[in-house]
Formats: structure tokens, C-alpha cells, sequence
């Protein structure tokens, strides 16, 4: 509206009928004199020649930062049209340098460089690609036919990189209405449609043919319209032609693949001052190509500029302390995630890897990466022993909390104390391994038996936002993240109830050789087992309530001969009096299974499968730590 405005006056002081307002045409005519005379007051020469991306993606595609649009702030109409053409070289952001010949043939004058948007309805600048630097746009200074030869494009990468595939990219860089039109052609691969960018109001798009050939036309239509973008892959030469009614654009870009690293700081730092330097790096040269610093107290995202790939230039993204820092950076942690936000993310990219600097390869085309620290203090976990109502149930009770790494203790700290008193079974903020699980777990110490009480759990984390997963049982692991600091409290809370307690062991009697002197366990020997019960817990067993179900190993006969014997511990269990003939019943099914009705018969029986003992009466409570009431099944069998 500006620009029409500034037309409509101009009309006007050169003669124009007052209250006439000029057509769409004129303006344009008038603007595009108005843009030729200042670019011939413009130095171009003191332009960097260069590309870079839009600083707003508007309606673009996902992969709009993969587009470096040229700057043709160099462009020079004289030498352009010249025999030779004029020579173009752009450095681009990854160090490679792309250099071709513009012959430009036509009307004459042909082109200015310009800004983007060319004007104030061009849909690239408006509605997508928005922010790009520079002056990207070859704009028609007059109406009539002109044509830009772009040969010999050449991609040359710094060292260590190679070129495999790269696209060269042409966009309407202003509207193509009646009467209008752009032809493009090339030898690289065939035209693919990237792009069709919506017009500034309403969805009329100019018509287009030939997208997947070498050769495109788009016609002009009525109205306010959209643009195209196309690109071809590695092309070395490409012709555009203009035809204006009195106004057309183009446009350049150079598309490989972007990447963007940011850091992100997890809870507080080690120090006040500390600050991080995260790089983009030639892997070959270990040259940075592109960086960023954290700053102040803030935990971020900071990221870097998205940064062009114009070639296969292998990367590494690595993390260092900024100048200043108090600490250094083995007083941090890091993980590495690259996300594809154009597309399906690559498994060879970093997912959740804990590294403070590695080498990603190189990018693939079309690939729009963003890569993130996330870092913070080494994370600390810790394991501290509660105790509930009641305290412990027996004085001398004790605990060890551990935190665990596989087999590995990596701390533990066992209790003091007695009643509800805790000391010490606390192994304090312990500093980890980021990435690495951990099992956090409690253990009996002494003469406590775990099964007198009901254990629980309940972590923190003093990092807020972490998405650290927290145990929520005894036994639970935990892997942390970096700036991660957990605390997890075992809480026991005694029960009164029955906890029985059961070992078994086996003695040689004889054997055949020796006899009793030093027996050994070979055929013929007479083994003894002795099966020990002890009610360790505060409640009382149910009365008749204990079985006990013992299998006979494949190889060993049951000695018939040898009565099964009972015999109370030193704190008597409170059952009945024994009586093996109704107390003791076999099995001679496979498995030991049911039913258990069989009679053994003649000294060794080897088709006694498995022997139930079932005693009666009610078994008593344990009184204290060293009061179990216990009791000892003995029976005998040979190894056949």
C-alpha cells in the first residue's frame, strides 16, 4: 500500500491528470524505474556474497530452513549481459563455495537485484520463506522477454567434504499474472515442485506444466496469485526466462540440509558462572563452523542459526565450557538427541546418547536437523532408610540401603540405633553415571528378617521438569538424566504376622568304601537330609496349616528302615506331638505329584517320588531376634 502510494504522487508530479489513478501496470513500470535508478546508487561491491535461509517459515514446508537463498547483491546488469556473462562465487555457510556463470540476454535493461518480497503482493517474502537477507531477488526492470543462463554451477566443498547431491532451487520471486510468464529448463534431474507458496489473499495460482521434466513453463493468470518453487538435483546448468507484462522475479537458492544445535540446562548449575559453548564442527578439520553460548541464569533452549549444508561435510557437535566458567566440564553430564523435523529421524542419529561431543556423519539431503543438549551437574541419587509406626520390631533390627549397579554396590549404608530411632542408613547424594540404571534396594542386616515389615518407596526429584522415571516399589531402578538429584526413601513399617523360614541341608552318612569315616557320595552311600522350619515373624501359623513337600532327586531310593524323624528347635515350635504314621505320607507319581497314598516297601525304595510331611497344632510367634520358635524334619535315602 505504501509503495502504490508513493506511486499515485509520483503520477502525479510528472503530469499525470489529477484524481486519475494509475493501473497496476504503471505503478510497476514507475516502481521498477524507481528500483533500477537506486540500484544504480547502491555499491554492490561492498555486499557479501552469500546465502542464507528466511528468518520465518509462514507457509513453507517443513523443510523451509534447508533453503539458502542467494544473495545477489553482486549482480551486475553491464556484466551480466556482457559476451563473457559475470562470474558469481557465494560462500556458503558450511565453508563449500558455489560459483557459476549469469549470461543474461534480452531486454535491456534486464534485471536489479532486489529485496524480498519484490513487492508488496509477491507471495514469496509475504505469505512463506519470510525474513530472507539480502537482496535475493532478480527483478525485470521493463516489459518484454529477458533470460538468465546460469552455467558451469559448481559446488566446491571444504576440506574433508564431498559433494553428492545438492539441489538448485528457482522460485517466482513476484507474481506471474496476464500476459506473464517464467520458463526454466536444465540438465540436472528433472523439476520436482517443492513448494507452492499461497497468494497473499485468496488461492488463485498461475498455471504450471511440466513439474518432473527438465522443462517448466508457468503462465500468468488474472488477479492477486500464489508462486512455485522448484528445485532440480545437481544440476550444472539452469536457464530461467522472464516474460513481464511489466514486472517478474526470480529467484535463487542452493538446498542440501540444515542442522540447528541447541543446549538445554537441566537444573541448576555448578556454579553461578559456569557457561557452555556448544559447536558444529568439520569432523576433518575440527574447525567450527558454527557455535553458540549459553548466558546468564537461564536454562535455555539456546540454539545456534540453522546452519546450511551445501555439501557431505562429515560433522561433530560437541559441548565445551564458555570462557569464565568457574567449573569444568567433567562437573557435567550430557545427553545428545538430532530429531529430523522435516521427515523420519535416521537410527544412526543420536537418540538419548551421553556424550559431550561425537561425530554424526554426514547429513543427508533434505534432512532438517535439530540437535540437543541437554546437560547438567553429574545427576545424584540417594537411598536413606524411614521407619513407620511402631519402629522396629525387634530392638536389634537393622538394615543396609544400597544403590546398585548390575552385582556392583555402588554405596549402602546400614542402620543404628533401636525402637524408632534411625541412624546413619542414609548413603547421601551419590554421584552416578548418566544413562547408566541403578536398582535401589534394601537388604536385612544382623539378625532382622525383611519379612516383619512392609516396605515402601517414595523418590524426588530436586530437578524440576526432569522426565526421569522414579522407582515406585523396593527393587525399583532408576536411570538418570544429568542435573538429576533423586532421593529415595525405604520406608518399613513392622507387621505382626507369621514368616516361616526354610532350609535344607544333606549330610553323607556312609558309603560302601569308607563307611563312616570321611563317606563320600557315591553309589551305595546313605545320605541324610534335615529340612529346618523357623517362624522368624510376631503372629502365630494358622493351626495345622504347615506342609511341607519334599521331591526325591531322581538317583536317591527312600530308606524305608529309617524313620522320619521331628525335633524341636532351641525355642520349641508349639506343634503337636509328632506321629510320622499319620504325619507322613509319599508319592510315587512322576513329578512327585499327587496323590500321596503310596507305601513304601523293602529297605531303599526308589519309587518314592517326593514325601509330604504335615504336622499339626498351631506354631508359635517369634519373641525377640534370637527367640524363633523352630523345628527339624530328619529323613534318610540312597544314592542308587
Amino acid at each position: 500500500m505504501m509503495h502504490e502510494a508513493l506511486a499515485n504522487r509520483l503520477f502525479t508530479m510528472i503530469g499525470y491528470p489529477a484524481g486519475m489513478v494509475a493501473s497496476r501496470l504503471d505503478m510497476r513500470r514507475l516502481l521498477a524505474t524507481l528500483l533500477m535508478i537506486c540500484g544504480l546508487m547502491w555499491s554492490a561491491g561492498t555486499q557479501a556474497q552469500d546465502c542464507s535461509p528466511a528468518a520465518t517459515q509462514g507457509t513453507a514446508p517443513a523443510s523451509w530452513q534447508t533453503y539458502c537463498w542467494l544473495n545477489l547483491a553482486n549482480y551486475n546488469e553491464t556484466t551480466a549481459r556482457s559476451a563473457s556473462g559475470q562470474n558469481l562465487s557465494f560462500t556458503l555457510p558450511d565453508g563449500s563455495t558455489l560459483t557459476f556463470n549469469a549470461r543474461v540476454t534480452g531486454t535491456n535493461p534486464a534485471y536489479n537485484a532486489v529485496t524480498a518480497p519484490s513487492w508488496s503482493g509477491s507471495a514469496v517474502g509475504n505469505s512463506a520463506f519470510i525474513g530472507i537477507p539480502g537482496r535475493p531477488v532478480l527483478y525485470t526492470a521493463q516489459a518484454g522477454t529477458s533470460t538468465i543462463a546460469i552455467t558451469n554451477i559448481t559446488v566446491t566443498p571444504p576440506a574433508g567434504g564431498g559433494v553428492t547431491v545438492y539441489s538448485f532451487v528457482v522460485a517466482d520471486g513476484e507474481s506471474s499474472n496476464d500476459g506473464e510468464a517464467l520458463r526454466m529448463s536444465t540438465n540436472g534431474g528433472g523439476w520436482q515442485l517443492l513448494d507452492s507458496v499461497p497468494p497473499i489473499s485468496g488461492s488463485t495460482m498461475p498455471p504450471i506444466s511440466g513439474a518432473g521434466s527438465t522443462n517448466v513453463n508457468i503462465t500468468g493468470a488474472p488477479g492477486t496469485v500464489g508462486a512455485y518453487i522448484l528445485g532440480s538435483n545437481s544440476p550444472t546448468s539452469v536457464t530461467v526466462e522472464t516474460q513481464a507484462g511489466g514486472l517478474q522475479g526470480v529467484m535463487f537458492a542452493i538446498r542440501f540440509a540444515t542442522i540447528r544445535l541447541q543446549a538445554q540446562i537441566l537444573g541448576t548449575r555448578v556454579n553461578s558462572a559456569d557457561q557452555f559453548s556448544f559447536q558444529i564442527a568439520s569432523t576433518a578439520t575440527s574447525a567450527t563452523i558454527s557455535s553458540g553460548t549459553t548466558s546468564g541464569t537461564g536454562t535455555g533452549p539456546f540454539s545456534t542459526a540453522p546452519l546450511n549444508m551445501a555439501a557431505g561435510i562429515p560433522v561433530t557437535l560437541r559441548l565445551a565450557m564458555a570462557s569464565g566458567s568457574s567449573s569444568a566440564l567433567t562437573a557435567y553430564s550430557a545427553i545428545l538427541t538430532c530429531t529430523n523435523t522435516s521427515g523420519t529421524t535416521r537410527a544412526a542419529l543420536p537418540n538419548n546418547l551421553v556424550t559431550t561431543s561425537t561425530d554424526i556423519g554426514q547429513l543427508q539431503f533434505g534432512e532438517s536437523l535439530v540437535c540437543t543438549y541437554a546437560l547438567g551437574a553429574q545427576p545424584r541419587l540417594r537411598v536413606r532408610k524411614l521407619l513407620g509406626s511402631g519402629g522396629r520390631r525387634f530392638d536389634t533390627d537393622q538394615f543396609s540401603v544400597r544403590i546398585m549397579n548390575g552385582t556392583t554396590v555402588t554405596a549402602s549404608s546400614t542402620t543404628t540405633g533401636t525402637g524408632g530411632t534411625v541412624n546413619a542408613g542414609d548413603t547421601t547424594l551419590t554421584q552416578v553415571v548418566t544413562g547408566t540404571s541403578y536398582r535401589v534396594d534394601e537388604v536385612a542386616a544382623g539378625t532382622a528378617v525383611l519379612g516383619n515389615y512392609t516396605a515402601t518407596i517414595a523418590c524426588t526429584n530436586a530437578t524440576s521438569g526432569s522426565t526421569t522415571t522414579l522407582p515406585t516399589t523396593v527393587g525399583g531402578t532408576v536411570t538418570l538424566r544429568p542435573g538429576d538429584a533423586i532421593t529415595c526413601s525405604i520406608t518399613n513399617t513392622r507387621r505382626a504376622l507369621a514368616f516361616l523360614v526354610t532350609t535344607k541341608t544333606s549330610t553323607v552318612i556312609s558309603d560302601p568304601v569308607n563307611g563312616t569315616t570321611n563317606p563320600k557320595l557315591i553309589p551305595g552311600a546313605i545320605v541324610e537330609y534335615t529340612i529346618t522350619v523357623r517362624n522368624t515373624g510376631t503372629g502365630t501359623v494358622d493351626a495345622s496349616s504347615i506342609v511341607i513337600l519334599d521331591l526325591m532327586p531322581a538317583e536317591m531310593a527312600f530308606a524305608v528302615t529309617t524313620p522320619v524323624t521331628f525335633t524341636n528347635g532351641t525355642t520349641a515350635s508349639g506343634l503337636n506331638t509328632f506321629n510320622a504314621a499319620t504325619m507322613v505320607t509319599y508319592s510315587q507319581a512322576t513329578g512327585g505329584l499327587a496323590p500321596y497314598t503310596y507305601t513304601p516297601t523293602g529297605t531303599y525304595d526308589g519309587r518314592v517320588t517326593a514325601i509330604r510331611i504335615a504336622p499339626t497344632g498351631t506354631m508359635a510367634a517369634a519373641s525377640s531376634a534370637t527367640a524363633q520358635p523352630s523345628f527339624s524334619i530328619r529323613f534318610r535315602a540312597q544314592v542308587e
